[in-house]
Parts: structure tokens; C-alpha cells; sequence
């Protein structure tokens, strides 16, 4: 049997597995069920592929087999930018269930291969340590806690435990397309490199993790609510390392020159649509909103020294400022 990693934190809890039917979501769910890990499961249709629907109703079969809940959903006809926008609907999807049903965990199955598919990725365009160590094995997210299990097994481990045990799975066929560029990354250096050095590559990892965690403790988020975060710099060159890695948890991925901006400028609007100013030692970063505030609102907000771009989105979410750090 496979290892499966932070298990003691996954006893007791309520647990959402994000489930597609492939290799890696499919080990997930049988080790969980070998671990006796409590966990209900939930999959995305989006309609692209003949056999998608095949996977849903698998997973729905699954689910009463072993007596556990299975959520589902159908994605809109994405017209462009389909990973970024599927990402975007999936962790929507994921997240409007763990509110609603008050779950405390969201596990999903990246493994080994992914790792290096994103560091390549994000080495290509020129980044550090902490951009390209993207995926943590548990990070906190609002109202949750996001855990992946299975980072330090490569795919090829996970096939093989599938087929060993003779447990059902499905391949996607379009992840052998090079029509994405995650695709290309995969196929052509990021699987073939594992599956000569998966046991190089899982201690490596391992050693950076730690290293991106040393670098990170040069900051810290002491305000979250919604998609407004409140950072404390306790360096002032942490500054574009902090904006970068809370602008990926919240779904956008800086380019070299607006890292660069962050660096130079107190306030600034990302891409037209998200805001950063630095106050002290504080760092702001919220959704750029332009709406119209009454008078008391905004003199409350300049007697309280709350950053101007922010302040749209405070009232937009009924934010109290009071319980601003």
C-alpha cells in the first residue's frame, strides 16, 4: 500500500475529496478507503469529451458502493482561457459545497509529476524559490484546509498501485494533446524525467519545501476575509514575495514585470483588477472595485488610514473596518 501523507490530520475531520476519475483522484480515493478515512467526493463535467459523462456516472456508482455523498457539477462552454477559467469554476464549485455542508478539508490528488511540471513551467518564464514550489502539501485557504496527499508519489507509482490492486480508473485522452502548454511541459520533460529520477526528484522537493518555508516566515497574513488579505512585512523586501504568493492562492500569477512594480510602487492597480498598497509594515490586497461610497464611509476609512484603492471593495463586502489590523 502506498503511504498517505497527514493522515492524522485527515482522522476526524470532514473531508471533500476533489474526484475526476483519472489516475491520480481515483489512487486518492482508494487509499482513503483503505485508511478509513472518512470523505465524500465531488466531480466537474465539462463536457469536452464523449466519455465525461461515463466518469460521472462512475464516480455517482462509487459513491453508493462505499456509502458516501457525491456532488456534481456542469461547467459552461469555456470560449477561451479554459484551464484558468475550469480552475476558477472547479474551486468555486468545491468551495460553495464545503460552505454549505461545512466541510474542514479539500483534498485533491496532485502527485510528484506535477510538481515538476510547474516548476519547469514557472523556471521557463523566470521566477524564485516560491513561485516555483507552487503546490504545498497543506495550506490554509478561507473557511478550509486544502491538503494533497499524494505530492511525493509519482504517477507511474499511483498507476501501478491501481492496476496491482486491480481498483477502476479513467485515462483522459486529452492530456496527450499538445495543445496545452501543461500538456507539452508533462509530455515532454516532466514525465520522462520521473520516470528516471522519481526518487531524486520526491527528496528534492522535499528539501525545497522546507527551504520555501524558511523564506516565507518573513511574513506573515494576519487578515483574511473573502478576497481581501491584510500582510505583515517583517522585512521590506518580502514585500513582492508576499504580494506574489497570496495573488496565486487567490488565482492570479504575476508576471516578472508587475513583481517588479510591486517592488518600486506603494500603491498600484495588477491587471486592472487587483489591488496593492502598502501602509508601514502592512501590505493590502483586495479586488480593484470603483463604486460610490457615502461621505461618513470614506471619512471613517481616512481617520482609520485604510489604503484608498481597498476601500471600494470594503463597502461593496460590508467589510467592518474596525476589525482591520
Amino acid at each position: 500500500m502506498l503511504a498517505l501523507s497527514h493522515k492524522s490530520l485527515l482522522e476526524g475531520q470532514k473531508n471533500l475529496l476533489a474526484f475526476s476519475a483519472g489516475i491520480d483522484s481515483s489512487a486518492l480515493f482508494f487509499l482513503l478507503i483503505e485508511h478509513h478515512i472518512p470523505f465524500d467526493i465531488a466531480i466537474v463535467d465539462y463536457g469536452l469529451r464523449i466519455q465525461s459523462a461515463t466518469e460521472v456516472a462512475h464516480a455517482q456508482a462509487l459513491a453508493k458502493e462505499y456509502h458516501i455523498q457525491c456532488y456534481t457539477a456542469e461547467a459552461p462552454i469555456f470560449q477561451s482561457h479554459f484551464e484558468q477559467q475550469a480552475r476558477t469554476f472547479r474551486y468555486r464549485f468545491f468551495e460553495e459545497i464545503i460552505r454549505e455542508y461545512g466541510y474542514d478539508i479539500l483534498l485533491t490528488a496532485h502527485q510528484l509529476n506535477d510538481q515538476l511540471e510547474w516548476l519547469l513551467m514557472r523556471l521557463s518564464k523566470g521566477a524564485g524559490l516560491s513561485e516555483m514550489i507552487g503546490l504545498k502539501p497543506v495550506s490554509q485557504r478561507e473557511g478550509y484546509t486544502l491538503v494533497r496527499p499524494l505530492l511525493p508519489h509519482s504517477k507511474e507509482a499511483l498507476l501501478s498501485y491501481l492496476e496491482k490492486n486491480d481498483y477502476p480508473y479513467f485515462m483522459d485522452e486529452s492530456n496527450s494533446s499538445d495543445a496545452h502548454e501543461r500538456n507539452r511541459f508533462r509530455k515532454h520533460f516532466s514525465d520522462p524525467f520521473i520516470a528516471q529520477y522519481a526518487e531524486g526528484v520526491a527528496r528534492s522537493f522535499g528539501y525545497l519545501h522546507q527551504d520555501k518555508a524558511a523564506l516565507e516566515e518573513r511574513f506573515e497574513t494576519l487578515y483574511t476575509h473573502k478576497a481581501l488579505r491584510v500582510i505583515k512585512l517583517h522585512t521590506p523586501s518580502a514585500k513582492a514575495k508576499a504580494a506574489d504568493l497570496t495573488l496565486k492562492e487567490l488565482g492570479y500569477l504575476l508576471s516578472a514585470s508587475q513583481r517588479s512594480e510591486i517592488t518600486k510602487a506603494q500603491s498600484l492597480v495588477i491587471g486592472g483588477t487587483w489591488a496593492v498598497e502598502q501602509q508601514g509594515a502592512l501590505l493590502y490586497i483586495a479586488p480593484y472595485l470603483t463604486v460610490a461610497m457615502p461621505k461618513a464611509f470614506k471619512e471613517q476609512c481616512r481617520i482609520t488610514k485604510v489604503p484608498t484603492k481597498i476601500r471600494s471593495y470594503l463597502y461593496t463586502e460590508k467589510i467592518d473596518i474596525q476589525n482591520l489590523p
